[in-house]
């Protein structure tokens, strides 16, 4: 394909990714995913450099923009090589029309804007979250070890126990390290976030929104698969995937459970009171996340914030009934808005007098009131706050 060819099909994509952002349609890299699966004739290429501009002019644009072409032109008003070839070639966007209007830039729509700086998320902090994420592994110590562990590919320490960070792109899941389960793919922060359970062996944990399990594969690790490591969600879909990703990082202590939503307590009345950690990796605004899903910022609303922050508050309720006397709840949210982070810990606190916050010491990150705060400008890392209280 022509570089006019290619930014003409990079528009045309991003006017599919916006309209299933106002729809809560696929995500960008599945419409991406499908265009080449559907257009062999684009060679790798080509598929990578309009991959690579439509992420370029997602990052670009703050609000939401009017279609794909008003996304490309303010792309193109940042790199003047990509406004040369608006100019009407064969398969080629159409020659610039001097009143177009260019799509706006910034972080991200006006009120999102607003309640980042009202959280203190501005300047480079802002900035960063736009960033292209870096890929990092976590050293599955069932396994391995960081300080013996060798691999062919680049690599460095993170501030996380395991951790490594590699050269962004590297096919690392090709490995025969990550084949033979001894290093996972997991942001430093997430690997932050399960250091703050301190599960140990012989613990009752839970983790209430394991999803596919990544952090709960961690928790494992820490407990050296002794005692009873209970992951839990209400996604067939995700949860279904942990089984065997347990069984190629050798972790044999893991129950999955299936919560029916609304109805969980039916599914853990079993374990009520006795949990000596309950983990909860909070349903969140993802806005600590934007690094690596961009258009995620076009897609939240106001009102969905909204929906998202009581159930964050309903499945606390949940975690304290699990907790023994003495028990720890950790929460967790890959947001950076208070909201999410230090007002929900602090209402929770309120509504249950008998947890008490427990100040948190990390190897990154800032405190922010009652947890810890990671950001990507200040620590390399995903957004996240993380917190912890204990049930006296």
């Amino acid at each position: 394909m022509r570089p006019a060819a290619r930014v003409q099909t990079a528009i045309e994509l991003l006017d599919q990714i916006i309209v299933a952002a106002g729809s809560q349609g696929a995500p960008a890299d599945r419409i991406l995913a499908q265009w080449f699966k559907e257009n062999r004739f684009a060679g790798s290429k080509d598929r990578r450099a309009i991959r690579e501009l439509v992420y370029a002019a997602i990052r670009a644009c703050g609000p939401v923009p009017k279609n794909g072409r008003a996304a490309m032109l303010r792309l193109a008003q940042m790199d003047e090589s990509i406004a040369l070839l608006f100019d009407g070639s064969q398969y080629g966007p159409r020659v610039l029309n001097p009143n177009e209007a260019a799509a706006e830039g910034g972080v991200a729509p006006a009120w999102l804007v607003e309640k980042l700086t009202k959280s203190e998320i501005l300047g480079d902090d802002a900035a960063a979250l736009l960033d292209r994420a870096p890929l990092d592994v976590r050293v599955n110590t069932l396994k391995a070890d960081r300080a013996t562990l060798t691999l062919e590919v680049e690599s460095e320490p993170t501030a996380a126990p395991q951790g490594l960070r590699l050269l962004t792109g590297t096919q690392i899941e090709q490995s025969p390290e990550f084949r033979e389960g001894k290093i996972e793919v997991q942001d430093t922060g997430s690997q932050l976030a399960c250091l703050a359970v301190d599960a140990k062996p012989g613990e009752t944990v839970v983790d209430l929104c394991a999803g596919a399990g990544g952090k709960t594969l961690a928790l494992a690790a820490a407990m050296d698969n002794i005692g009873k490591l209970i992951a839990c969600d209400t996604n067939r879909g995700r949860l279904s995937r942990l089984p065997a990703r347990a069984e190629r990082a050798g972790a044999s202590n893991i129950e999955t459970r299936l919560l029916n939503p609304g109805r969980e307590m039916e599914e853990l009345e079993d374990i009520a009171g006795q949990a000596d950690a309950v983990l909860v990796d909070a349903p969140c605004s993802g806005t600590g996340t934007w690094r690596r899903n961009p258009e995620a910022r076009w897609r939240l609303t106001d009102a969905e914030l909204a929906k998202t922050i009581d159930l964050q508050a309903y499945i606390v309720d949940l975690a304290v009934q699990l907790l023994r006397p003495g028990g720890r709840l950790i929460y967790v949210t890959c947001s950076l808005l208070d909201e999410e982070g230090t007002d929900q810990m602090r209402a929770a606190c309120e509504r249950h007098h008998t947890l008490k916050p427990i100040r948190l010491v990390l190897p990154a990150g800032r405190e922010r009131t009652g947890g810890v705060r990671l950001t990507p400008h200040h620590d390399g890392t995903d957004g996240f706050y993380i917190a912890c209280a204990e049930k006296p």
